[in-house]
């Protein structure tokens, strides 16, 4: 089954009173492209993130979102400095009094002073929090597989809708083929015969080139190799692993059959059926580009 590009995963873990949530989105990409939104406790983990992502999916631009809740949530960040609250205290009754204010010293007064409070450093569990962050971005790596799968899933329905009309209106054009050759030999037969009778072309020449527009006409090599193509991009969807790559280049030849066997059309019939492949292989094209 292929995979879509497109696809979204959420997990969340709980490790020592640490609560980790991730959320994965993924986008189209040629390559695995990461961009990572994380808490500074997991700046030293940020290898081993990108890493278990990369060994689930093979391409796409991934946006990761990690947030980590600390187990004391309710906790002020701030303590207060003692000596620092006595200090300004002490500085501000004694300004008090050389100004001849009467006014009290008050809380306000005080607070104004930045190292009244200090940063209240609680050191964090790094170990824990990596535990609940990996359980929770695999969970997430799960998810976001499944709706890939998911979307790959009707991808693959809207391409063999597509190889099967590109497949039929090739069938068309090898009954019609070996026809329109037959034709239009035997057309170009009947007036050069006329010139033959006049004396004004050699036999031998007539048959050498009537040999040769046979040959340029005829698209049974072109269909064959389209043929072989159809069959591929077949295998490759059934085949489990990531095919993106293998499936855009089996379209680029797919294109190349198809232009060539246009080329050799001389008829409005034959040339209907090729720009009908056309428009399926565009179609085919776009949806490729979604895929894994």
């Amino acid at each position: 089954m292929i995979a879509s590009m497109t696809g979204y995963g959420r997990g969340e873990a709980t490790v020592s009173g640490y609560e980790s949530v991730v959320e994965l989105k993924s986008v189209n990409s040629r390559y695995c492209e990461i961009s990572l939104r994380s808490p500074k406790s997991l700046n030293e983990r940020e290898g081993d993130i990108n890493r278990i992502i990369k060994e689930a999916f093979s391409r796409g631009r991934i946006s990761a979102f990690i947030t980590v809740t600390d187990p004391t949530p309710e906790s002020v960040p701030y303590r207060v400095n003692p000596a620092a609250v006595r200090s300004y205290r002490v500085l501000l009754d004694e300004i008090r009094r050389e100004a001849g204010i009467e006014e009290p010293v008050r809380l306000d007064h005080i607070i104004k002073y930045p190292d009244v409070l200090e940063a209240d450093h609680v050191e964090e569990n790094l170990e824990a929090i990596w535990q609940a962050t990996e359980q929770a971005l695999r969970q997430a790596c799960v998810g976001m597989q499944a709706m890939r799968l998911q979307e790959g899933a009707a991808l693959r329905s809207e391409l063999e809708e597509r190889l099967s009309g590109i497949e039929t209106k090739l069938r068309e054009v090898e009954r019609l083929s070996p026809i329109r050759v037959t034709s239009s030999a035997e057309r170009m037969r009947e007036r050069l015969t006329e010139l033959i009778e006049e004396g004004r072309i050699d036999r031998e020449r007539i048959e050498f080139e009537m040999a040769m527009l046979a040959d340029k006409l005829d698209v049974r090599e072109e269909c064959v190799r389209l043929d072989s193509h159809l069959v591929q991009v077949r295998e490759a969807m059934a085949s489990g692993e990531p095919v993106g790559r293998k499936l855009n280049f089996l379209s680029q030849e797919m294109n190349r059959e198809i232009n060539t066997i246009g080329s050799k059309s001389n008829d409005a019939e034959m040339a209907h059926l090729v720009v009908g492949m056309k428009e399926e292989l565009e179609k085919i094209k776009e949806q490729v580009e979604n895929v894994e």
